[in-house]
């Protein structure tokens, strides 16, 4: 099994930033994708920014130039640096990984979340 372990989550003041690290951890797994949901109070879990392979990536319209993904892959971590936070932006934010597990097995991954808290 590959297990996503998130850090950096915290409260911040509108306008500020914050940045998410995830690291995969296990043995014998290869990652294709990562990324990161977000899921609030009272709302479904929902797509934030996800990379795939180095350097495909795609983001929510509502985090578009504020948020940025990216990955070390490496150290098989991924990042979000989210700049200009907003109230709507207070949330769980879960890590996602997905990839194979020798000899080939497909896996998918969901770290246990970090809580962002944006005050205005």
């Amino acid at each position: 099994q590959v297990q996503l372990v998130e850090s950096g989550g915290g409260l911040v003041q509108a306008g500020g930033s914050l940045r998410l690290s995830c690291a995969a951890s296990g043995s014998g797994f290869s990652i294709n994708t990562m990324g990161w949901y977000r899921q609030a109070p009272g709302k479904q879990r929902e797509l934030v920014a996800i990379i795939i392979s180095s350097s495909n990536t795609n983001y929510a319209d509502s985090v578009k130039g504020r948020f940025t993904i990216s990955r070390d892959n490496a150290k098989n971590t991924v990042y979000l640096q989210m700049s200009s936070l907003k109230p709507e932006d207070i949330a769980v934010y879960y890590c996602y990984a997905a990839g194979f597990l020798d000899p080939g097995r497909p896996f998918h991954s969901w770290g246990q979340g970090t809580r962002v808290t944006v005050s205005s």
